[in-house]
């Protein structure tokens, strides 16, 4: 949800009054929820899998649910799982979008790999995939094989910048067509990347997303999900580091005075639900550009490298000091949404195939990283 917008849920009097001082601000910030950022890489990691599992950790993923699961096994081999507590049953019925995450967080491994001169070699659901919902089994084994020639990505070098800005983006700057392109080069694993920046294009997506995202909000049990993950203030997300992060002096604030909560946001009655709801929508109308990826097939595979693809798209927009929001409502698959999901794919995939994600790009203001879970709450027994 967008931040700024919430100073008018009271007119700012009482959140200015509350947060007024750089020492308050300081307190509010979730130091251990941010740690994860700070430790990507370091030298503590002597183990190659190790240190490239502490970059992948920081992958895009839908909610930042992180629903992944690793084992190390022998010397050169990770295997990965899918934690089933963290899917999205209402907006993600099949686990597409979360397998998608998955995709990400892989090629994020395999980047940060090749910067200790290993290659990583996938075996991607070596006990078969379920097409209708995920399970215990393995998502990938990846095995790690030293290979002196391999060289670092150039993508690589955009990680630790790289974020899912849902602030609004300035409605004043275009998006050049040479960045544009540059967003839809950086796939390599056979998803289609297809974009606009065309000002009358944009505004038919504009529009669309819109009409998407509401039908997100006005659908009780989509809704829900959402506001069951919001995690507000600091003590939350240091103890709950994944979800919708809320904190900062602002938010911390506004729930002291009961005017941010669950049960706010839930109440459409609200001046927070309606604040907040203005404050989102408001995003979609200030998209400068779309991008989108399309494929062929939609089985697992297909999903893990459209999220290979996806991070590399990320990544790309983020060199191109671009910022980049999912807009991925009109690509759920419930009932409530299936009239734009048939006409996305209409205009998207008129031969067939599936749309995996859809976009907005512009210029967006600085945001913080995004809370993780250390890496050692993510490694399960061999």
């Amino acid at each position: 949800m967008q931040r700024r917008n919430f100073l008018k849920i009271i007119g700012g009097g009482i959140v200015a009054a509350a947060t007024a001082g750089a020492g308050f601000a300081l307190t509010r910030t979730p130091g251990d929820a941010l740690m994860p950022w700070q430790m990507a890489g370091d030298s503590q990691y002597a183990d190659p899998r190790l240190r490239a599992l502490s970059y992948a950790i920081l992958a895009p993923n839908p909610h930042n649910r992180q629903p992944w699961q690793v084992a190390l096994e022998s010397d050169d081999t990770v295997r990965l799982h899918v934690d089933l507590d963290r899917l999205l049953p209402h907006t993600d019925p099949f686990s597409r979008q979360i397998t998608i995450g998955l995709g990400c967080f892989l090629e994020l491994m395999a980047m940060a790999a090749a910067g200790t001169g290993h290659k990583v070699k996938f075996d991607l659901f070596p006990e078969g995939a379920d097409a209708a919902r995920l399970t215990t089994a393995p998502v990938a084994v990846a095995r790690f094989v030293a290979d002196p020639a391999i060289k670092p990505d150039p993508l690589f070098a955009h990680v630790m910048a790289r974020r899912s800005n849902k602030e609004p983006f300035d409605t004043s700057r275009p998006v050049p067509d040479a960045a544009l392109a540059a967003v839809l080069a950086s796939g390599r694993y056979g998803g289609a990347l297809g974009g606009t920046n065309a000002p009358d294009e944009v505004e038919d997506w504009r529009q669309l997303t819109e009409e998407a995202l509401q039908i997100e909000i006005d659908t009780p049990r989509t809704y829900k999900e959402s506001v069951d993950l919001f995690r507000i203030g600091k003590a939350e997300v240091n103890a709950n580091p994944d979800g919708i992060d809320f904190s900062g002096p602002m938010f911390e604030s506004l729930a002291l005075i009961g005017q941010f909560s669950r049960e706010v946001a839930l109440d459409r009655s609200s001046m927070g639900f309606q604040q907040g709801q203005a404050a989102v929508i408001e995003n979609t109308r200030t998209a400068m550009a779309f991008a989108w990826m399309t494929t062929t097939g939609n089985s697992r595979a297909d999903q893990i490298a459209a999220g290979r693809d996806w991070l590399r798209c990320n990544l790309a927009a983020t060199g191109q000091g671009l910022g980049f929001q999912p807009l991925s409502q009109a690509l759920q698959e419930y009932p409530e949404m299936d009239a734009i999901y048939r006409d996305v794919h209409t205009m998207l995939a008129p031969e067939g195939g599936t749309v995996q994600m859809l976009v907005r790009l512009g210029y967006g203001p600085e945001i913080a990283v995004s809370p993780r879970w250390p890496l050692e709450a993510k490694l399960m027994e061999a």
